[in-house]
């Protein structure tokens, strides 16, 4: 039976304004700060790719490989263990369980330092050759893994970030970790310039110096935001006292992270399986490629504003038994997404000669990211509601339909695109044929982002988040 708490009950204004006030306001509100706090962090990357350009190219690649690993640390921490973080603290505090809350705290601490641990042992044993596998070697890979080896060393404070900036959003507190996010970018790019071009007197070291800056920002940030847990005005704090662990709270925070954590891992494999079939038609074409999928990657951070807004608005819904709102919420959300997402695409592919060019002037390099942003383009909409459920389905703790969504989306891009290019260019091998497999390559892309919307619109449709066992908030 389906309970709705009366607001008056609850700890703070924030909490209830996140369960009375119309939604769609409430998530442009919410959702503005980590969507500008997202693009400014997006901007710090292209700063540090820019500062290690004046090192040359064998930099450069160096980066580039260790890309994936940098984006699955991020992921796993801010996202995947992220969102149920937030998604575990709202949910307490939908069922006005303050102490609960603040005991998900040094639970979600413990496995932030845990998850840090274990992808520096797994980096340790499997590092080199994964690195290898993509393509390292020589100098190149002496980079990367020099890049790797601090980036992982310190990885306690980059997943320290994401987690207790998830324990704020899971208060509703979206202000203050975008603050910390645009202090970071004043720390971080800065800093990053000097030690990775030697200038101002500091000792060049090239890519070990964009690790180095992300391990301090991340000590920086991270004690910020733990010392205002202890001190600050919060909903729940952080009590320095002996922690009482208890496996009930692991069990809530990891019933959601573990099946979250296939998203970042299927998501870096298939972009590695779909650039090495890309690739197979020329670096014109990979070049192409690069160019349309790294305009779909600047979505994310648009996306991924009303997402994390999403998880602690759907969990304190859940919390408080108001599914019927958890839902109302998701499709709000989810419509916002597909709306935002699917302009920019459509606008893209309208007029693809207005800023493919800026990136290329070479006429094959135009025409592969013009195929692809045309064909792909139109269902941006699809990807960013899928995204957006997503994220929602974290808050209500129903992760079964993303993990499916998430797997048959892999499935349809990279084998369709496996399928596509074979039985395409076994027919012919006119360049018009080999043009043919290409598309076909984005066809599936394009495929797999329908099917990954339909299918998380169709779970929510037909009562997920209801049947997810988590609607009492317990």
């Amino acid at each position: 039976m389906q309970v709705t708490r009366s607001p008056e009950n609850f700890m703070d204004h924030r909490s209830q304004q996140m369960l009375t006030a119309p939604p769609l306001p409430l998530l442009v509100k919410m959702s503005t700060p980590s969507s500008i706090a997202f693009v400014i962090q997006a901007c710090v990357s292209m700063a540090e790719v820019w500062f290690i350009g004046s090192l040359g190219k064998v930099s450069l690649a160096a980066i580039a490989l260790v890309f994936p690993l940098l984006m699955l640390t991020q992921t796993l921490s801010g996202g995947a263990m992220g969102g149920a973080v937030a998604s575990a603290i709202a949910r307490a505090l939908g069922a006005n369980d303050i102490p609960r809350a603040e005991q998900l705290i040094w639970h979600a601490l413990t496995l932030a330092l845990c998850g840090a641990l274990l992808l520096l042992l797994l980096f340790a044993v499997f590092g080199t050759p994964f690195l290898i596998f993509l393509g390292g070697s020589g100098d190149v890979l002496a980079q990367a893994l020099d890049y790797s080896l601090i980036l992982f060393t310190g990885g306690a404070f980059i997943w320290l970030v994401g987690v207790v900036s998830a324990i704020y959003r899971g208060m509703g507190d979206m202000q203050f970790p975008a603050l910390m996010m645009a202090l970071s970018a004043l720390i971080q790019v800065p800093l990053s310039g000097v030690l990775i071009t030697g200038s101002l007197g500091f000792p060049q070291l090239g890519v070990q110096g964009a690790a180095i800056s992300a391990v301090i920002s991340g000590l920086i940030l991270s004690a910020v935001m733990l010392i205002r847990l202890v001190r600050g005005n919060t909903a729940i704090k952080w009590r320095l006292v002996r922690p009482t662990f208890e496996r009930r709270h692991f069990r809530d925070i990891l019933n959601v992270a573990l099946p979250a954590a296939l998203s970042p891992f299927l998501t870096v494999l298939t972009v590695i399986l779909i650039t090495a079939i890309v690739g197979r038609f020329g670096e014109q074409a990979l070049a192409g490629y690069g160019i349309g999928s790294r305009i779909e990657f600047l979505l994310i951070p648009l996306v991924f504003g009303i997402g994390a807004s999403m998880t602690s608005l759907v969990g304190i819904s859940v919390g408080a038994g108001d599914i019927d709102r958890a839902e109302k919420i998701g499709w709000v959300g989810g419509l916002a997404a597909a709306l935002l997402a699917g302009t920019i695409g459509l606008v893209l592919a309208a007029f693809p000669n207005a800023w493919i060019p800026l990136f290329s002037g070479d006429p094959l390099v135009q025409t592969a990211a013009t195929s692809y942003i045309q064909i792909v383009g139109p269902w941006f909409a699809l990807h960013g509601l899928g995204l957006v459920l997503y994220f929602g389905s974290q808050g209500a703790g129903a992760m079964q339909w993303p993990v499916i969504a998430l797997s048959i989306r892999s499935v349809i891009a990279v084998g369709g695109a496996l399928l596509l290019t074979y039985s395409i260019s076994d027919f012919s091998i006119l360049n018009l044929a080999l043009q043919a497999s290409l598309d076909g390559v984005f066809y599936s892309i394009a495929a797999s982002m329908v099917v990954y919307g339909a299918i998380l619109a169709g779970a929510l449709k037909l009562g997920a988040w209801r049947h997810s066992g988590r609607a009492n908030g317990s």
